[in-house]
C-alpha cells in the first residue's frame, strides 16, 4: 500500500544568516516567526496557516557552501497565492526585495521565481480555477506570463 499523503506541511532550509533569512520571509511573505531554537532554528508561519509551521530555517553558518546549480537536491519550493492579483501583488515586493528572478504561465498556473538571500529558490503561484483548465489538464507548458493580462481576465 502506498503512503496516503494529504499534502505538504512544511519545509526545511539550510541557511548562512538565520536572522537574514527569517527578516526576508518575515517581510516577503508575511510569515509570523514562532518560537524557534535561538542561533539554529527558527520556525515560521503563513498568515491563516492551520499547520504549526511552514518553513523551518536551519542555521549552517556563514561559509556554507551553496550547491552547485544543477547538483540533485531540492530545485524550489512553491507557495500559492489566494488570487491573481496577490500575484501581481508579490512581483512588486519580490522586485522591490532584488529577489524576482522569473514569471511565466504554465496555463494552469501562473508564477513567479525568486530567491531568498543564500539563493534558496522559490515560487510563488496562482492556480488557474480547475474547470478552466481546457487542454492545460494534461499538458505541462512554459510560455511567458501576460500578469496585466491575467489580471484584467482573473482579477475580481
Amino acid at each position: 500500500m502506498a503512503i496516503p499523503v494529504a499534502r505538504l506541511n512544511h519545509a526545511v532550509l539550510f541557511v548562512r544568516d538565520l536572522a537574514r533569512a527569517a527578516a526576508f520571509y518575515r517581510e516577503a511573505f508575511g510569515f509570523e516567526e514562532i518560537e524557534g531554537i535561538p542561533g539554529r532554528m527558527a520556525f515560521l508561519r503563513a498568515r491563516g496557516s492551520q499547520n504549526h509551521h511552514d518553513l523551518g530555517l536551519a542555521a549552517v553558518g556563514p561559509n556554507a557552501p551553496r550547491p552547485p546549480r544543477g547538483s540533485t537536491g531540492l530545485y524550489h519550493l512553491a507557495w500559492e497565492v489566494p488570487e491573481i492579483t496577490d500575484l501581481a501583488a508579490a512581483r512588486e515586493v519580490l522586485a522591490r526585495l532584488g529577489a524576482l528572478t522569473g514569471e511565466s504561465d504554465h496555463g494552469a498556473t501562473k508564477s513567479l521565481y525568486g530567491a531568498d538571500p543564500d539563493g534558496n529558490e522559490f515560487e510563488i503561484m496562482w492556480m488557474v480555477p480547475r474547470d478552466q483548465w481546457g487542454e492545460f489538464d494534461q499538458k505541462a507548458v512554459v510560455l511567458p506570463l501576460d500578469m496585466e493580462g491575467e489580471v484584467a481576465r482573473w482579477g475580481s
